[in-house]
């Protein structure tokens, strides 16, 4: 899998029932759903794949975060705060991660 190969893209070959039903419904539904902004759905779920330490995901999530309206600057204090709620080791990895995809934080 290369740095810029989606998980779900690599493992569509091997489990494609799967990649569907990431597909739908959860992107042409749940991320639809009118109840929360894609901006809120995406740093809830870059939250949650930090916390949970699923560093496969966290890099794809931090791009659409970004292209769904959360600044980079917003990304590092959410990456900081959740230093105290999911662990040191998880959150220096997201910051690692964060920082091969979406560069230095400026300024």
């Amino acid at each position: 899998m290369t740095e810029k190969t989606r998980p779900r893209d690599a493992a569509k070959a091997f489990t494609p029932a799967l990649a569907d039903f990431v597909d739908d419904p959860l992107f042409a539904k749940v991320w639809e759903r009118v109840g929360l902004s894609k901006r809120d759905r995406s740093l809830i779920t870059v939250a949650a794949l930090v916390v949970m330490y699923r560093p496969e995901e966290l890099g794809a999530h931090l791009r659409r975060a970004v292209e769904n309206g959360v600044s980079k600057g917003e990304l590092s204090e959410a990456i900081t705060h959740l230093a105290f709620y999911g662990g040191y080791p998880a959150a220096i990895s997201a910051s690692a991660i964060a920082h091969d995809v979406l560069g230095a934080l400026e300024g």
